[in-house]
């Protein structure tokens, strides 16, 4: 590792309207990085994603198994291979999901976001995380302490953004409001968002255009669906093939994989993967900044980084695209 040419084929993208730019695609830690798994593996994915100027990697509290096992993963990479490039590197984190037993380890509160943010720099081995997200809206704490955490995490210097994950458009709206007031803005909105799940659109994108707040979708290709990976059967060491996975057998439909084939066959008129093509339409959208991957193998980070060659669709694409997701 040591590209000294790093920065010179990656698109970097202005977040929304700060001063802050990411990669046009990030690296997710969410799967493949916990206690479990092949740590070699783990290390190389990011080491060679950073030496291809993917300079964006994105945790969570929760991110393993077990919870915190990823960012104690990634905290010993910094420490053994990147200390000197700290500077160059984004790394986020969040809180919101269940962390720990009891009624103080989960959802938005002061008392749990703040505990969180201090256990996640521990095991990261920083003084500073660039984002901390609240990681999910909490609807029974008043939004006005959920961000006024956030804001206290910048104020302290434990953090030097503020984001959200999987806020609805109201919510988000209020959020920004809020943070705006006490001279932190929101830098970033992290949503599901993909060809098959499209909620954003509904709303939210429209806050995020006002707002000046960037967007970095998180499973792009559907958890495998939109890399065509289940259109031969469903592997035991995929997504759908895991006991405790979020994609679960029952919904690879066959209208679903309907729809996979014939999108496959429009990204294959465009020279793209549908992994490709599926990723090149989310970064065509304005208000998205970058498109966050997951991965299992370095491989895969590579097809994926292919897709910036070209994100520019045509309306009949478009149109195609469209029809194909409504098979």
């Amino acid at each position: 590792m040591d590209n000294p040419n790093r920065y010179d084929t990656m698109q970097y993208r202005r977040c929304g309207r700060c001063g802050l730019k990411l990669p046009a695609i990030s690296l997710g830690l969410w799967h493949n990085f916990g206690a479990d798994d092949d740590r070699a593996n783990a290390r190389d994915m990011v080491l060679r994603s950073f030496d291809a100027g993917i300079t964006h990697f994105d945790l969570a509290n929760n991110y393993g198994p077990p919870p915190g096992s990823a960012e104690e993963t990634f905290g010993r990479t910094l420490r053994e291979d990147l200390s000197a490039h700290r500077d160059e590197l984004v790394v986020s984190t969040k809180a919101g999901h269940l962390m720990w037993p009891g009624p103080y380890g989960e959802w938005g509160s002061r008392k749990y976001l703040l505990a969180s943010l201090d256990q996640s720099l521990r095991r990261l081995g920083l003084d500073y995380v660039d984002i901390f997200y609240s990681h999910r809206h909490d609807p029974e704490t008043p939004l006005e302490e959920t961000m006024g955490a956030l804001v206290t995490a910048v104020k302290s210097g434990k953090a030097l953004y503020a984001g959200i994950s999987s806020y609805d458009a109201g919510a988000t709206n209020r959020a920004a409001e809020i943070l705006r007031s006490e001279g932190v803005p929101p830098l970033i909105h992290q949503p599901a968002y993909n060809l098959f799940e499209r909620w954003v659109e509904n709303g939210l994108s429209d806050v995020l255009l006002r707002e000046g707040i960037g967007c970095i979708p998180f499973s792009p290709l559907a958890q495998g669906l939109l890399a065509g990976r289940y259109t031969g059967g469903i592997a035991p060491d995929s997504r759908a093939g895991k006991p405790c996975g979020f994609l679960r057998p029952e919904h690879i439909t066959e209208q679903k994989l309907r729809r996979v084939r014939a999108l496959a066959g429009i990204a294959e008129s465009r020279g793209q993967s549908l992994a490709q093509m599926s990723v090149a339409w989310l970064l065509a959208k304005p208000f998205v900044t970058s498109v966050l991957i997951g991965a299992s193998r370095w491989s895969q980070i590579e097809e994926n980084l292919r897709a910036t060659e070209n994100t520019v669709f045509s309306p009949s694409e478009l149109d195609a695209i469209d029809r194909a997701c409504q098979l």
